[in-house]
């Protein structure tokens, strides 16, 4: 089926097991190790913790530990359950040492901190997507699969709505918040996944059928557009928050940037799972970009709350969507074992995050550096959309 068909679909019974355990590990992976320090770096900032300059070291660090995440991830292509497990423990074991920011005198404590939480959260994405959707497939639920990513958004939305209402507290006691919440968050994945299969290798020849034809574009191509789309969501994804803190210092009004980002993602995903779980993967991953793009433009022409907010909404409600559709391509194209071409597929879109903040590092640092990077992650993302769009018609 090539339309994008308004078929309603709820995960299996069955398979909520599955389900229940990616989505929680992709909400600790992503929406705290990868994400919280977005929406923390201002209090940050503002606790004299960090400078603006040391927390786009930081945030660089976090894009270079994915990005070794992403190239060693397939050393979990035999037991991604494992790499799973280990990977949330390594990410609340680095949130909880965020605490320590300020307090040790360690050289370079706080950057190889992010470093380290960016590869467990690489390894955390690729592995819950190579077992989760292979077990799916094996228990022939692989629509279902979709709604694991809902976790991501979910996860960012958690973690900013915890940063924006307890944004009067102190940096640091959000970060021992965070920490405790994802070594529970990953007990309770040990705990739904205990029992279930754990080995890819007992999934060939019996995956779910797909609504599309296994034969898909090239591996290198979906490995390219994946990283354009890298590039093309980073500059809003780590600057919005920052943006609305120089319009409106009050946390309780800037931090409120973050939560949407998070909300967005959670609900499209969501009507993606719901709606359209036969519908071309390869079409909806192109709309998505179109979208996407929308939302980076907005800031270069107004930078006003209601607009940033506007951003947050189309960046974040769209950058899930990619991330499920591509991966879910991935899957259909090595139904055997994904998680090779998974880990390559994020390590190019890990490429494509390091290259923006360091476009904008390179033209200047300033309000007219992330315009011109602004510019050229809209015109990137047009452009992978329409050809996204007219290789689908192709293979049609």
């Amino acid at each position: 089926m090539n339309a994008l068909s308004l078929t309603r679909a709820e995960p299996d019974r069955a398979a909520h097991p599955v389900v229940g355990s990616g989505l929680v590990a992709l909400a600790i992976a992503m929406g705290i190790g990868r994400f919280a320090f977005t929406p923390l770096m201002p209090l940050m900032v503002r606790d004299g913790a960090l400078d603006a300059a040391s927390g786009a070291e930081w945030a660089a660090a976090n894009y270079v530990g994915y990005l070794i995440g992403a190239l060693t991830a397939s050393r979990f292509s035999g037991h991604p359950r494992r790499g799973l497990l280990l990977s949330l423990v390594g990410v609340a074991v680095t949130t909880v040492a965020m605490v320590a920011i300020g307090r040790v005198a360690i050289p370079g404590l706080g950057a190889g901190l992010r470093a380290a939480a960016g590869v467990f959260s690489a390894w955390a994405l690729v592995c819950a997507s190579g077992w989760c959707l292979a077990e799916l497939g094996r228990r022939k639920a692989g629509a279902s699969g979709a709604w694991i990513y809902t976790g991501v958004g979910a996860g960012i939305a958690f973690a900013g709505l915890l940063t924006w209402l307890g944004g009067r507290q102190k940096a640091d006691w959000l970060w021992l918040e965070l920490g405790v919440i994802a070594g529970l968050g990953g007990l309770l994945v040990w705990s739904l996944s205990r029992g279930q299969t754990t080995h890819v290798a007992d999934a060939p020849g019996k995956a779910a059928p797909i609504a599309e034809p296994a034969r898909r574009s090239s591996p290198l191509a979906l490995v390219l557009c994946y990283g354009t789309f890298g590039f093309g969501y980073i500059v809003p994804a780590t600057f919005l928050p920052a943006m609305a803190r120089d319009l409106a210092p009050d946390p309780l009004v800037f931090g409120l940037t973050w939560p949407l980002f998070g909300l967005a993602a959670a609900l499209s995903v969501a009507a993606i799972a719901r709606w359209l779980p036969h519908g071309s993967r390869q079409r909806i991953w192109a709309v998505a970009q179109a979208v996407m793009a929308l939302g980076t433009a907005l800031p270069i022409y107004l930078r006003t709350l209601p607009a940033i907010a506007a951003s947050a909404v189309l960046v974040g409600g769209t950058f899930m969507v990619a991330t499920m559709a591509g991966l879910q391509l991935a899957r259909e194209a090595r139904p055997d074992n994904p998680t090779p071409l998974l880990a390559r597929m994020t390590a190019s879109f890990a490429a494509g995050q390091i290259a923006g903040p360091l476009l904008v590092r390179a033209l200047g640092s300033g309000a007219e550096a992330m315009v011109w990077t602004s510019a050229l992650a809209t015109l990137s993302l047009l452009l992978s959309a329409l050809w996204l769009w007219r290789d689908a018609a192709r293979l049609a």
